[in-house]
C-alpha cells in the first residue's frame, strides 16, 4: 500500500503582508471614519486600497455576516447545473488531497458573481468560518462583504491574495486567503471562482501558484470535455435552426468592424459585422425603445438622408443575422431590436456607476467604432468618453488617474497634472535626501 498523499497546506510558510498588522488596522479605521486623505492609507497595497474604497463607497458594512442567496433546494438545483460541478472531483485532488478533513484550510467554489457553492475542507475550520456566513449558498461578492479574495478575485477578474487584516470586513479579519477566477475556455466569461482560505499558509505565493494551476486546470478539462462531446455527437441535419440566443454582447470599443458575441444554451457563436452593420446594430442596441426609419436614417447618414439608403442596408443585415441569431434580426416601424444586445461600451459605463474605476478603465479598449462617422456613432462615442473622463476626475483615486492619464486620448490638461504632480514628489523625495 501506498503512504498516506500528505497536504499541501501542511507546512506554514508565513508571509506577512507589505504592512505591519498594526499600521493596517488604524489605515482601516480611518477608512471607515470617512479619512480617506490619512497618510496611513497610503502604506495599504494598492489592490486592497483600492477595493476598499470600492466597498466603502457601496457601503459595505464592516461587521456584517454575508448574506444567503439561495436556499438547500435551490442551492442542489444550481449546483447540479453549473459548469463546474463536474470538475469538483479535479478540485479536491489538487486542492484537498490526503485528509480533507484536517488539511487546515477549507476550499471554496462560487459562481460568477461570488455566490458560494461548495464549501469543503478542514472541520475546525469550517465551524470557525461559518459564524461569518463563509458557507454555500452566502454571498462572497465585493460589493456585499467588502474586500476578500473570492469577491475581489471576481472583480478584478484575476487571481488575489488577501492577508488578514487586509479584509474590509472585521469579522474576516482573522483569516488569508487566495483565490482565482475560472474562465468559459472559448470565450473568456468568468464562469467561477477557486478559494483557499486558512491561516497564513493560505496566502502565500506557494498557494497562488497552487490556486491559479488548479483555475487553468479545470479550463483545460472543460475544453476537453466540449471537444470530445463535439466529435462524438452526431452530425446535425441542415434543417436545423440556430440555437436559442440567450445573450448576445457587441464589442465596439477600439474596432472598427463590431464583433458580436452570441451565447446560446449550449454553443457559442461570433459574428464579424461590416463597418455599416455595426453602426446599425450599435444605434438599435443603445436606442431601445425603437428608431423611425428617418431618425435611424439620419444618425447612420446625417440630417437629411432619405430612408431609402438605409432600407438596402437593413436588408443585408436582416440576412446575415438570420442565418446564425433569427432572434437579434430588427423588427420594423419602428426598427427595434426584441432581444436585448449589450455592448462593452454598455459594460464600462456600468462599472463606472459602480465605482469600479480600474476595472472600467482596464475595459475601455479604445473609442467607440473609431473611424465611423454617423452622427449617432460619434454622439454616443463622445457620451461614453465623456462619462469615463468626468467619473475618474472626481472620484478615481491617484493610481488610477495615472493610468487614465497614459491613454492618448486623455485631457491634455490632466496629462500636464500628472507630470507636475510627478516633478513635484521627485523633488519632494530629494528635499528629504538632502
Amino acid at each position: 500500500m501506498g503512504g498516506a498523499v500528505s497536504s499541501p497546506w501542511s507546512s506554514p510558510r508565513d508571509v506577512p503582508p507589505e504592512a505591519s498588522r498594526l499600521l493596517i488596522e488604524r489605515a482601516h479605521e480611518e477608512l471607515l471614519a470617512g479619512n480617506l486623505e490619512d497618510q496611513r492609507l497610503q502604506h495599504v497595497r494598492p489592490l486592497v486600497r483600492d477595493s476598499w474604497l470600492r466597498s466603502w463607497k457601496q457601503r459595505v458594512e464592516a461587521e456584517a455576516s454575508a448574506e444567503f442567496e439561495l436556499a438547500h433546494d435551490e442551492l442542489e438545483a444550481y449546483r447540479r447545473a453549473h459548469p463546474l460541478a463536474p470538475m469538483m472531483d479535479l478540485v479536491r485532488g489538487l486542492l484537498l488531497p490526503g485528509s480533507a478533513e484536517d488539511s487546515g484550510v477549507i476550499v471554496a467554489v462560487g459562481d460568477h458573481t461570488g455566490r458560494l457553492l461548495w464549501v469543503e475542507g478542514d472541520r475546525r475550520v469550517q465551524l470557525l468560518t461559518g459564524d461569518m456566513g463563509f458557507v454555500a449558498g452566502a454571498d462572497w461578492a465585493e460589493g456585499t462583504v467588502g474586500t476578500a479574495a473570492p469577491g475581489t478575485a471576481i472583480e478584478l477578474d484575476q487571481s488575489v491574495q488577501i492577508h488578514g487584516a487586509e479584509h474590509y470586513n472585521r469579522l474576516v479579519q482573522p483569516w488569508s486567503c487566495t483565490a482565482a477566477p475560472v474562465h468559459d475556455p472559448e470565450t473568456r466569461r468568468i464562469l467561477g471562482v477557486i478559494d483557499v482560505t486558512g491561516g497564513s499558509e493560505a496566502a502565500t505565493p506557494q498557494a497562488r501558484m497552487l490556486v491559479d494551476a488548479t483555475a487553468r486546470a479545470i479550463e483545460s478539462e472543460l475544453l476537453v470535455a466540449r471537444l470530445r462531446a463535439r466529435s462524438e455527437a452526431p452530425s446535425p441535419p441542415r434543417t436545423r435552426r440556430p440555437a436559442v440566443t440567450t445573450s448576445a454582447q457587441l464589442h465596439v470599443l477600439g474596432r472598427d468592424r463590431a464583433r458580436l458575441e452570441l451565447i446560446a444554451e449550449h454553443s457559442e457563436r461570433v459574428i464579424e459585422l461590416s463597418a455599416r452593420h455595426a453602426e446599425i446594430l450599435l444605434l438599435l442596441a443603445v436606442h431601445r425603445h425603437g428608431l423611425s426609419a428617418a431618425e435611424l436614417s439620419e444618425l447612420v447618414y446625417g440630417e437629411g438622408a432619405s430612408a431609402d439608403t438605409l432600407r438596402p442596408e437593413l436588408v443585408r443585415l436582416r440576412k446575415a443575422l438570420e442565418r446564425d441569431a433569427p432572434e437579434l434580426v430588427p423588427q420594423s416601424r419602428p426598427y427595434r431590436l426584441t432581444t436585448r444586445v449589450e455592448t462593452d461600451a454598455h459594460s464600462v459605463l456600468s462599472l463606472l456607476g459602480r465605482g469600479a474605476y480600474r476595472v472600467a478603465l482596464s475595459a475601455y479598449h479604445g473609442p467607440v467604432l473609431p473611424d465611423s462617422v454617423a452622427p449617432g456613432v460619434e454622439e454616443y462615442r463622445e457620451s461614453v468618453r465623456a462619462a469615463l473622463r468626468e467619473a475618474l476626475l472626481a472620484e478615481a483615486s491617484v493610481d488610477v488617474l495615472l493610468d487614465y492619464a497614459e491613454i492618448p486620448r486623455a485631457p491634455r490638461i490632466l496629462r500636464c497634472c500628472v507630470c507636475a504632480w510627478r516633478c513635484c514628489r521627485r523633488a519632494r523625495r530629494s528635499v528629504r535626501r538632502w
